[in-house]
């Protein structure tokens, strides 16, 4: 267990809090895309406890700057894109996209005034389908490129949700291999039984008989041998990696995952599921084909949790905790040494920043930058995959060209359009 205020050292995500200032020297993705394409378009955000807009200003260039004019606090998510950053609508200062105020129309002509306002702006970059904001000191480190997000020739899904609780209990969940066999197991069965459904249809319940952690360059590979396996198969001799500081890739021969936990506050999180689907050989997938961009619902109309996919499991797992996690009466296993390890290393990493060098997982060579690929086992549980027939339930169902991807990926046609 932690103490009161070892939990709060690892949780509180807003400016001048430990974890915080860890979180901000690494790039996270703040919105898709396709959700700020248009020029002119402002979308209003909340990235590690602070108010902010994104905007695509008359240059097509992105901005992100704070929410608040600095003049009388009127909120910019309803100003005016100019040609080089944003105008508040309510007397027309008008900030670049570093922040800093450039103009002040009823000021004097000859006055420095408008020199001495600046509010908070921030790098924001696109690659993938996701625009990435570094909220950090400068200089900015490079923007890792995962090898997913430049991959070539494969088709792209990005789900996302808001999740109503702290950042770290997500990521623990990605360090506890064992619930596998229950929650996505056993619990599945139940579900479908509940719901008249053959109990055959899901049958991840083998017991693992080990599990193994070790530490990597970019962050931890998590490791399983489960009952009929051997160290042999892949679930073990590869594994699949926790990219520090907050995501995990998944996947299988058919299909690549990262899951993406950026902390909007201390109390809820933007979750991204990103998946790249792998067409048949010979299959050439259009550079314009769309990237689709879906929501996954975390509670159904009756406010209960939808619990028949595995990312809704994991969610009721997460949310049940509490917005933040009591880890001052929790009682840990030798199970659970994965998430002594990550807790370990956020600690070991926080000194390194306090120690005025750079964590772990900050990139600033460009020539370790072209293309970071990473390791992942490619026959999962030795079950089959992605596109063996448990894609739908998956985040993945919520896609809706999902029919279509798997289509093309046994071997079809790859329209220029859904």
């Amino acid at each position: 267990m932690l103490s009161k205020e070892q939990n709060e050292r690892l949780t509180q995500v807003g400016p001048g809090k430990p974890t915080g200032e860890l979180l901000r020297r690494y790039w996270h993705p703040i919105a898709a895309s396709s959700d700020i394409e248009k020029i002119g378009t402002i979308k209003k955000l909340k990235i590690l406890g602070e108010e902010l807009v994104l905007f695509r200003d008359k240059s097509n260039t992105l901005g992100l700057v704070g929410d608040k004019c600095a003049h009388r606090g009127v909120s910019l998510e309803y100003g005016i894109p100019e040609k080089c950053g944003i105008r508040c609508q309510y007397h027309g200062w008008l900030y670049d996209r570093d922040g800093q105020c450039t103009e002040q129309p009823n000021e004097p002509e000859n006055s420095t005034f408008k020199s001495r306002i600046k509010i908070s702006g921030y790098k924001v970059e696109e690659m993938g389908g996701l625009v990435f904001a570094y909220m950090g000191p400068a200089p900015a480190p490079e923007l890792p490129k995962w090898d997913l997000f430049v991959q070539d020739n494969v088709l792209r899904t990005i789900g996302y949700a808001e999740i109503p609780c702290n950042w770290l209990q997500i990521m623990e969940n990605s360090m506890d291999p064992t619930h596998l066999e229950w929650l996505h197991g056993h619990y599945f069965q139940h579900v479908f039984e509940q719901q008249g459904r053959p109990q055959d249809e899901w049958k991840i319940t083998k017991h693992h008989l080990k599990i193994g952690f070790n530490e990597f360059e970019y962050g931890i590979i998590k490791r399983r041998v489960l009952e009929g396996q051997t160290e042999e198969n892949e679930d073990w001799a590869v594994g699949h990696p926790i990219v520090f500081p907050n995501m995990l890739r998944v996947g299988d021969s058919g299909a690549h995952s990262f899951q993406i936990r950026v902390p909007i506050d201390d109390e809820h999180t933007l979750h991204f599921w990103y998946t790249c689907f792998v067409p048949m050989e010979g299959v050439k997938v259009p550079d314009n084909y769309p990237i689709s961009l879906y929501e996954c619902p975390i509670f159904d109309a009756n406010g209960k949790f939808v619990n028949d996919y595995i990312d809704g499991q994991d969610m009721m797992a997460w949310v049940t905790q509490g917005a933040i996690a009591d880890r001052t009466t929790e009682r840990l296993g030798t199970s659970d040494k994965g998430i002594i390890m990550f807790r370990q290393m956020l600690q070991r990493e926080l000194k390194q920043i306090e120690n005025g060098e750079d964590p772990k997982c900050v990139i600033r060579d460009p020539r370790q930058n072209e293309n970071i690929k990473l390791p992942q086992e490619e026959d999962k549980f030795s079950e089959g995959g992605l596109l063996s027939g448990v894609a739908k339930d998956w985040n993945t169902r919520y896609a809706p060209n999902l029919d279509e991807i798997i289509e093309l990926c046994k071997g079809g046609k790859v329209s220029s359009g859904l």
